[in-house]
């Protein structure tokens, strides 16, 4: 009888998952359709390329955002990862050249990462305060590093990372596609994703079956670390500079497009891909205000109703399973 019932329950879900999905990909079609109608110049090659260029800093956050909820937790602290990475990147290549400021960028992502991790694992803070408090220190660094002064450098080779292009397409689109290829298959592939769901869904459960809760979402943490520095390196050498305001309220455009994307903020389930429509839904929508030559004192209303569309159908899905 119980397996009967968890039986159920299971397709269920799966059920409605599958409505969810095809929602997420109905809104993104609708809306790249009335888009190529109404403005001749978005279904363009070039349009299309610099939404995603545009937007691969964000959509990086974005998959190890989703990374962090699937697994149970929150970082807020992406978009002071960001701008921390940048100027420190910066600093760096100043001194000792382009590659030691991406080693250094890649560097501070990495240790705020493992602070988080820290923080939220062995030393139990709550990942919504932990990360939020790891964000205010970050930003303070950042002043105090700066001076409240823009930070810059005129290094070619420190700007290859934000303006090299290869066969006429720039190189920050492959390498928005090469982390959402690797994200993907970590999630479904490996021990690793699996546990990551496994700690998000019922982190008990996955404590008794002998998986490492602390150790998986620590992971998770660096990971978005790491993602958030190279997301705001990818900027800092695209313009050449960078301040200690760079990118404040990044890392909630990221949260909204995971769960634009359909995924769960309750975690223990998600996709990768769904984050990355997400992402290009919230770009089409900013992209169609600027064409259309539309006010954009209403675009964050659109974006703002439209998360709380997807975050009411995923309380009811949850309710109803």
């Amino acid at each position: 009888m119980i397996a009967q019932e968890s039986g159920r329950a299971a397709e269920r879900k799966r059920i409605a998952f599958s409505t969810g999905e095809l929602g997420v990909v109905l809104g993104f079609l609708l809306l790249f359709i009335a888009l190529s109608i109404f403005s001749p110049v978005f279904f363009t090659p070039r349009n299309l390329l610099n939404i995603v260029d545009q937007w691969a800093p964000i959509a990086l956050i974005a998959c190890a955002g989703t990374l962090v909820i699937m697994a149970g937790g929150f970082d807020l602290s992406a978009g002071a990862t960001f701008a921390l990475a940048g100027i420190l990147s910066i600093l760096a290549t100043n001194v000792a050249g382009p590659v030691a400021g991406i080693v250094t960028g890649l560097g501070v992502g990495f240790l705020i990462g493992l602070v988080n991790a820290l923080l939220t694992t062995v030393g139990r803070v709550n990942t919504f305060i932990g990360t939020l408090a790891t964000a205010i220190i970050g930003r303070g660094i950042a002043t105090a590093i700066t001076g409240g002064f823009i930070v810059s450098t005129d290094s070619e080779g420190f700007a290859i990372l934000g303006t090299a292009r290869v066969l006429g397409i720039q190189l920050s689109v492959y390498i928005l596609a090469l982390t959402a290829i690797a994200c993907t298959l970590v999630v479904l592939r490996t021990p690793f994703g699996r546990h990551i769901l496994a700690c998000g869904g019922n982190p008990e459960a996955a404590r008794l079956s002998g998986v490492s809760v602390h150790l998986t979402r620590g992971a998770t943490f660096v990971i978005s670390g790491l993602l958030a520095a190279l997301a705001g390196l990818m900027v800092a050498s695209q313009v050449g500079s960078v301040q200690s305001t760079t990118g404040v309220g990044i890392e909630f455009t990221a949260i909204a497009a995971v769960v634009i994307g359909g995924n769960s903020i309750f975690g223990g389930e998600g996709a990768i891909w769904r984050t990355v429509v997400g992402v290009f839904i919230l770009a089409m929508i900013g992209n169609g205000f600027t064409l259309l030559g539309l006010n954009p004192t209403y675009q964050d209303i659109v974006k703002g109703l439209i998360i709380l569309v997807a975050v009411g159908i995923d309380a009811w899905t949850r309710k109803k399973i």
